[in-house]
């Protein structure tokens, strides 16, 4: 099975599905205000991490464009959920550490796909941009690119959440299961800064519990805690974390309120998905349940199985709500 994870440590629906049809909206617009973040119209909040197609990303068998289609034609769905192997130039801006900027042109094709699409985004996971590495070289290099990546969020209406990884690695020296003061004073400021600009143009930034320290719950809430911005909130990869299986369950439960975006893995989707997903809703989660599932050589078949698997708790919300009605 492979994860975002290993991804990155190697490289440096059926009938439920007919009761989901999603709302018919104009894409966002690129200058709503700080205050619209996350107020999404009534909608099912159902996704897909474009993740889930990396090995036809890798094949050159689907492009942006292509993953677009998937979301509306294909599955019935109203978001796009980005991951950033599907913006252009990628594997250049992430293996060989280059800064490259975002097209106007591409930029605009982008946005007409979505727009005629009637898709907006609620994520995008800007990769290879994470705010600290040990190399302080790549770290300014990073930053570049995390400004490029939050004018295209501008740029393409996002009203969800930017994430950028923590850094600054996957493991870390000696052992050790923390920031030191100097990286997390840094790290804080950095976040800062990127969620003014997110607050000011109506949308969040914030890490995963993914890279490094951040995989840790309390690590997450303390930085959480630090940058202390409305701008600031993170993704949950349900599940995603380090610790022991209690540690885990503890942390889904208590990071639940905190959340502006998650992704539900397949041993979730196989698991413990209704409690899962009633952790969120009795949290007051706002944001998109978002499937992320591993290459497979039936990929759209085992992604809308993950869907159908989240459209079914939904509906069984829905059936409740009515008989409470």
């Amino acid at each position: 099975m492979s994860t975002r994870r290993d991804f990155f440590k190697k490289s440096s629906l059926a009938a439920i599905g007919a009761l989901a049809g999603p709302a018919i909206l104009k894409g966002a617009s690129s200058d709503v205000g700080s205050h619209q973040y996350g107020k999404y119209p009534e909608r099912r909040k159902l996704s897909v991490l474009s993740y889930s197609f990396n090995s036809l990303v890798g094949r050159g068998m689907q492009d942006i464009f292509g993953y677009f289609e998937t979301c509306r034609y294909r599955y019935n769905l109203d978001a796009a959920d980005l991951w950033g192997g599907h913006l252009k130039d990628f594997f250049e801006r992430y293996d060989t550490g280059k800064y490259i900027p975002f097209e106007d042109t591409w930029i605009a094709n982008v946005k007409e796909a979505l727009e005629e699409r009637k898709l907006f985004i609620p994520n995008l996971t800007a990769d290879g941009c994470h705010v600290m590495d040990f190399n302080p070289e790549r770290t300014e290099l990073n930053y570049k690119n995390a400004l490029e990546h939050l004018r295209l969020a501008k740029k393409l209406g996002v009203i969800g959440f930017v994430r950028f990884d923590t850094g600054p690695g996957w493991e870390m020296p000696n052992g050790r299961r923390d920031w030191t003061t100097e990286e997390f004073d840094f790290t804080v400021k950095r976040y800062k800064e990127y969620a003014q600009y997110a607050y000011d143009n109506g949308f969040r930034v914030g890490a995963e519990n993914h890279m490094g320290p951040s995989g840790e719950w309390r690590n997450l809430k303390k930085l959480y805690d630090a940058v202390d911005h409305p701008g600031f909130s993170f993704c949950v990869h349900i599940g995603g974390w380090k610790g022991t299986g209690e540690e885990k369950d503890l942390a889904d439960r208590e990071s639940a309120k905190f959340a502006a975006h998650t992704h539900i893995g397949w041993n979730i989707i196989n698991g413990p998905l209704e409690e899962k997903m009633n952790n969120l809703r009795k949290a007051g989660y706002p944001g998109y349940y978002s499937v992320e599932v591993p290459n497979d050589e039936n990929q759209y078949d085992i992604v809308e199985t993950a869907l159908s698997k989240v459209r079914t708790v939904m509906h069984k919300w829905d059936l409740e709500s009515l008989s409470n009605g």
